[in-house]
């Protein structure tokens, strides 16, 4: 099964939701078996079709929250959700969709990520009206690298980055929770359309070009757009004491390869080590935080506008065929009736023209076979069915089977009942030879008795 992985820009707050468009966006496509087969940008319509399609919220655009939720399901805890988070958002909670990390923290509460429901439904909906069925929506920050609290004589300095050096050989303290922070690439718009000088700032970055920031401490995280020469200060300023392991997004299909785009990024975020984009959208295979829920469920069986539109044709052929199967087999009804009664009409016809006295035709076919055996009765031959002419096959069937091993012989009904003597050897091929003598014998396996009709 393959899967597409696509990066998505955050929201621009200033934006209005009717103008809101989708720049081309970066993506990677990989095969059931893990392997690169695409990477690129395309815009939304021109992105790859697979089995499984990933996409990626920006932290910027997430709330994440840690509280404590009722044990309720479904509908019941899709009401309850917003009353839990509703004093953390500046916005109403009723725009929000909210959804809900099933794994819960070791204090028993539970992860719960906010995001505007327009913006959400904007995306979830443009890629499923693009033929992307099976959805699924997973935080950027879930897939960033965990980071390691490392083992430190002292506290950490606060906003350092941390090293697998550090702190070697040190006695073990309590560390404060680490905290990992990348920076995902360049601001890009949403209205790139409408607003074109809110263009992707180049690779190599001027001091004041606002980067994609995100933490992530714990199962919590946030994101910023942060100028380029903050970029530093703010991540010491939020992670205090802690120690801070520090990445850079890198190897972004579509964006300048140079180094000096690398250094430019790295400057931003001194002794941040470098991560692909390969690598992200990997661990994004991994994530099972999905933020489609509730009425953004992944539902591929369901028939909505687009899927109708996808499936116009095949179920035109469909119908088409199922209209030449039903008109095709009428047509061949009436003609096979047509066949039938002029067949009919025919043997009436013989058997009156054999036998004028006949009144009433019911069954040409029986009535023709009864008048042709009266009339051999009449003319003194034997029919078939004779006791006569049934001995006379069987003695001719009888093959190796002794003829003085018949023990009784008895006719009635126009059928022969032989009975065999004790110890007589009937071999399995006396059917054969009855039926080439125009006869038909089938026994009884709990007396040995043959039956012995005519075949016709």
């Amino acid at each position: 099964m393959s899967t597409l992985i696509v990066l998505m820009p955050p929201r621009d707050p200033a934006v209005h939701s009717q103008e809101w468009q989708l720049p081309e966006l970066p993506f990677v496509l990989l095969d059931k078996a893990g392997n690169t087969q695409r990477a690129g940008r395309a815009s939304l319509g021109l992105l790859p079709k697979a089995s499984a399609t990933v996409l990626l919220i920006a932290a910027r655009d997430l709330l994440t929250l840690a509280a404590a939720v009722p044990p309720l399901k479904g509908p019941r805890l899709r009401q309850a959700l917003p009353n839990v988070v509703e004093d953390h958002l500046i916005q109403d909670a009723q725009t929000c969709h909210l959804a809900l990390d099933p794994q819960r923290l070791a204090d028993g509460r539970q992860v719960v990520v906010a995001i505007d429901r327009g913006w959400f439904r904007f995306l979830v909906e443009g890629f499923a009206a693009a033929g992307h069925r099976n959805l699924r929506a997973v935080p950027v920050a879930r897939c960033l690298p965990l980071a390691q609290a490392p083992k430190t004589a002292g506290p950490a300095e606060p906003g350092s980055i941390a090293t697998d050096a550090e702190g070697a050989g040190s006695a073990d303290v309590p560390a404060l929770e680490p905290v990992t922070a990348c920076v995902l690439g360049h601001v890009v718009s949403t209205a790139p359309a409408l607003l074109p000088g809110a263009a992707p700032e180049p690779a190599a970055a001027t001091a004041d070009a606002a980067l994609e920031l995100a933490i992530v401490r714990g199962a919590l995280a946030e994101g910023f757009a942060v100028p380029a020469a903050s970029v530093a200060a703010t991540v010491s300023a939020l992670a205090g004491a802690a120690p801070v392991s520090g990445y850079v997004l890198a190897s972004l299909p579509g964006e300048p390869a140079s180094a000096a785009a690398r250094a430019s990024l790295s400057a931003a975020l001194p002794g941040a080590q470098t991560l692909t984009f390969e690598a992200l959208a990997r661990r994004a295979l991994a994530c099972r935080f999905d933020l489609c829920q509730f009425e953004f469920a992944s539902q591929p069986w369901r028939l909505d506008r687009a899927t109708l539109r996808r499936l116009r044709v095949p179920i035109a052929l469909v119908a088409a065929s199922l209209v030449v199967a039903i008109v095709g087999a009428n047509v061949q009804w009436l003609m096979m009736a047509r066949q039938r009664d002029a067949i009919s009409a025919q043997m009436t016809e013989l058997l009156l023209n054999a036998f004028p006295k006949t009144t009433v035709v019911l069954d040409p076919a029986g009535q023709m076979a009864r008048q042709l055996q009266q009339l051999r009765l009449a003319a003194g031959e034997p029919s078939r069915d004779d006791f006569l002419a049934l001995s006379d096959g069987l003695a001719r069937s009888l093959g190796p089977v002794p003829s003085n091993g018949i023990a009784a012989l008895d006719y009635h009904d126009r059928r022969l009942d032989v009975t065999f003597k004790p110890g007589v050897n009937v071999d399995a091929d006396l059917v054969k030879r009855l039926a080439r003598n125009g006869l038909a014998g089938t026994t009884d396996a709990s007396t040995g008795k043959w039956t012995i009709r005519s075949a016709s």
